[in-house]
């Protein structure tokens, strides 16, 4: 064996080189990466073998660029580019050997390959769309030769993985080796020598895509059925006309055009929001004081105390992983009927496609349905998922804290109410937490862990641990009335109305927020969520509970600030109308003309100031937690990054604290700047440069 550098060995088995590549912990396209594959293959085509298998060590093969060098001057001695052209141009044929995952640049690097086989649980994929970018190696133009465009265009612009048996159908793999992946990819290239197979350059290939050349049909058809879905992201399109490119180019000239609509991309705020979200997820996780010195507690067995929808929707999370639990409710009938939710919900995901009867039968086995709390004795983990009211948390809590066994932690899913006060109605408030769920719970990534007075440090650390184990993007918060998300939704929700009041038309509300990037407008969001669900806090009078108290429930009942046809399209409705008049004759409003600017404005920056006074106060860690939050949660665009980055990157903090200064003098002391703002305009830092320590 010969060591060719820190990360990439060269050694020989018989007839055939093989280059083995070592860097942990995905084997990232990293400068000594390109150096050592590019050193390597130069000796292995210099050498007396007569093929190349260029296999990788660890859990996976080359899992993708190193992303964290997107946008920055690097000079290594040897590209991604110049390692591929030596593998695509070697006079030996030289075979990828995948496991794990092969994406986006390692996927790209296995297509200069020859040939590629795979072990059966590998994947491939493109999924650089996610960044607001797309393969810019060669992956749009070599990718729909192997596979034609149209099964190309669905996996640029999806970034979704493929296993390795329909990589095998798409043509993208060529072998699936079962056992050993090394010795099955040496096999395979012994093959193609005593067969003498030619060498198979992809970028040579035009079988799969000749029959496009010329017609626009497919592409228009493509763009029209997921118009929906690409609303508002720069890099689909992109992904797109590359792929386009490679159908009516010449290789050559797809590869510059794919060049330059990645830097394109690149150099957007688009994909610098993106690539920011991508990392946004990995600093949550990172919380001040708990270093890996504290191990999290076991989780075996859940209880979960409320069969509604908040509860059943969470007792699915664990069971999804694996995790048993145990549902109490307080009637037959209620139980009934959450357990049988719990089953439908299964049943649809199955008449879908998306789990066999099998895992079906397995998933609802590990539920045990209760009418009584005693059975919660044995439980890891107990979660209360009742109605928002302290008197009856309080008492569920204290009852839960005679029940549990030592060291067993209780968790609210309350989404606004004081945790440290339900935490004192039990004797262990250093085994209390809030799991703040979003509804529907077994859909929604969102989790904030919401970290008690008391809370102590294993218990957090189990929190964040089991949100990974559930597959939520779990995010800690402190305490304080709606927590992160709610509290600053809260405050939207108001400006959305109070500018409808002051003049502006509220469907306007709706369709600007919508063309900002949210799924839906706050008026359109209160109808499909059911106005009599959504509740006034104490003393607050709002259009939506006079709509409820009058009958107008949104798209479940007659309607709620729409009228729905019976496609369920929505017209602005006159009795929202007329409950708008009312609310400015009580508070003797004179309706005037106001601009888009103003209710984007009024309906965004209030949110941000809230995030600022939430970062001020220790409430969040971070201001990129708060955006997590937000695109989590709440439907912020990706492709904007999130509240705080948005008054970071886009608005800019000066303008962010003109602008609240104006509408403090215009509208009242609601928009009065947070002093963290203040504070960061005067040092002339961001949000990004402020966190919140232990």
């Amino acid at each position: 064996m010969t060591r060719i550098n820190s990360v990439t060995d060269l050694s020989h088995d018989g007839n055939v080189a093989v280059v083995t590549l070592n860097s942990p912990p995905v084997n990232a396209l990293s400068a000594p990466v390109t150096e050592g594959l590019f050193d390597a293959f130069n000796q292995a085509i210099a050498s007396d073998a007569e093929a190349i298998v260029l296999i990788c060590e660890g859990r996976t093969f080359i899992a993708g660029a190193d992303i964290g060098g997107f946008g920055k001057a690097q000079t290594p001695r040897a590209t991604l580019q110049d390692v591929q052209a030596v593998m695509e141009t070697s006079p030996k044929p030289v075979v990828a050997a995948i496991h794990g995952t092969a994406l986006g640049g390692g996927l790209e690097t296995a297509l200069t390959a020859h040939y590629r086989v795979a072990a059966p649980s590998a994947k491939v994929g493109l999924p650089e769309v996610h960044l607001g970018l797309l393969p810019g190696a060669g992956g749009t133009q070599r990718l729909p030769r192997l596979t034609g465009p149209e099964k190309a265009l669905e996996m640029v612009t999806s970034g979704r993985h493929v296993g390795a048996r329909e990589a095998l159908e798409y043509g993208i793999i060529d072998e699936i080796v079962e056992g050993s992946l090394r010795e099955g990819a040496v096999a395979f290239a012994r093959r193609l020598v005593a067969e003498r197979r030619p060498l198979n350059k992809v970028r040579d290939r035009d079988d799969k895509v000749a029959p496009y050349k010329g017609s626009a049909e497919l592409f228009a058809k493509f763009r029209a059925a997921n118009a929906r879905k690409f609303r508002g992201f720069k890099a689909p399109e992109h992904n797109i006309r590359a792929i386009e490119a490679a159908v009516n180019l010449p290789f050559d000239e797809g590869i510059a055009e794919e060049r330059r609509l990645f830097e394109e991309l690149l150099a957007s705020p688009e994909s610098a929001a993106q690539r920011y979200s991508f990392f946004i997820e990995r600093a949550a996780r990172k919380i001040p004081g708990i270093g890996p010195e504290v191990e999290a507690l076991p989780i075996g067995k859940v209880g979960v105390v409320g069969a509604g929808t908040m509860g059943g929707g969470i007792a699915m999370n664990f069971l999804n992983a694996g995790i048993p639990v145990t549902i109490v409710e307080t009637t037959e009938a209620n139980l009934a009927r959450g357990l049988g939710v719990i089953r439908k919900n299964y049943d649809n995901t199955a008449a879908r496609g998306g789990l066999t009867p099998g895992q079906v039968d397995e998933r609802y086995g590990r539920l045990t349905g209760s009418l009584n709390a005693e059975d919660l004795a044995d439980c890891d983990l107990i979660i209360e998922a009742v109605f928002e009211d302290m008197q009856v948390k309080k008492q569920i809590f204290a009852r839960l804290d005679r029940i549990a066994r030592p060291g067993a932690i209780l968790a609210t899913n309350t989404s606004f109410l004081d945790v440290n006060e339900i935490a004192g109605a039990t004797g262990r408030p250093d085994s209390v937490i809030g799991l703040h769920f979003f509804s529907p719970a077994n859909v929604m990534k969102l989790l904030e862990i919401v970290r008690g007075r008391q809370t102590s440090n294993e218990v957090l650390a189990t929190a964040v641990k089991l949100a990974q184990t559930i597959g939520k993007i779990g995010v800690v918060v402190g305490v304080c009335d709606g927590f992160v998300g709610n509290r600053m939704l809260d405050l939207r929700q108001l400006q959305a109305a109070a500018v409808a009041i002051d003049g502006a038309d509220f469907w306007d509300v709706d369709r600007l927020l919508y063309d900002f990037g949210f799924p839906m407008g706050p008026y359109a969001m209160m109808d499909l969520v059911g106005l009599d669900v959504l509740k006034d806090r104490p003393g607050q009078q709002t259009l939506r509970s006079v709509l409820a108290a009058r009958g107008r429930l949104g798209q479940k009942g007659i309607g709620g600030f729409y009228d729905y046809d019976e496609k369920r399209n929505p017209t602005p409705s006159p009795a929202t109308l007329q409950a708008i008049e009312e609310a400015r004759v009580r508070l003797g409003v004179t309706p005037r003309p106001v601009s888009d600017e103003e209710i984007l404005e009024r309906t965004l920056f209030i949110v941000i100031n809230e995030g600022a006074k939430v970062l001020q106060e220790g409430i969040a860690i971070r201001s990129s937690d708060i955006d997590l939050i937000w695109q989590s949660g709440y439907g912020w665009p990706a492709y904007r990054g999130g509240p705080m980055y948005y008054a970071d990157e886009a608005v800019g903090l000066p303008r962010l604290l003109e602008r609240l200064k104006v509408y403090q003098a215009q509208v009242g002391d609601q928009f009065k700047p947070a002093a963290l703002l203040e504070q960061l305009v005067a040092e002339g830092r961001k949000f990004s440069d402020f966190e919140v320590r232990a």
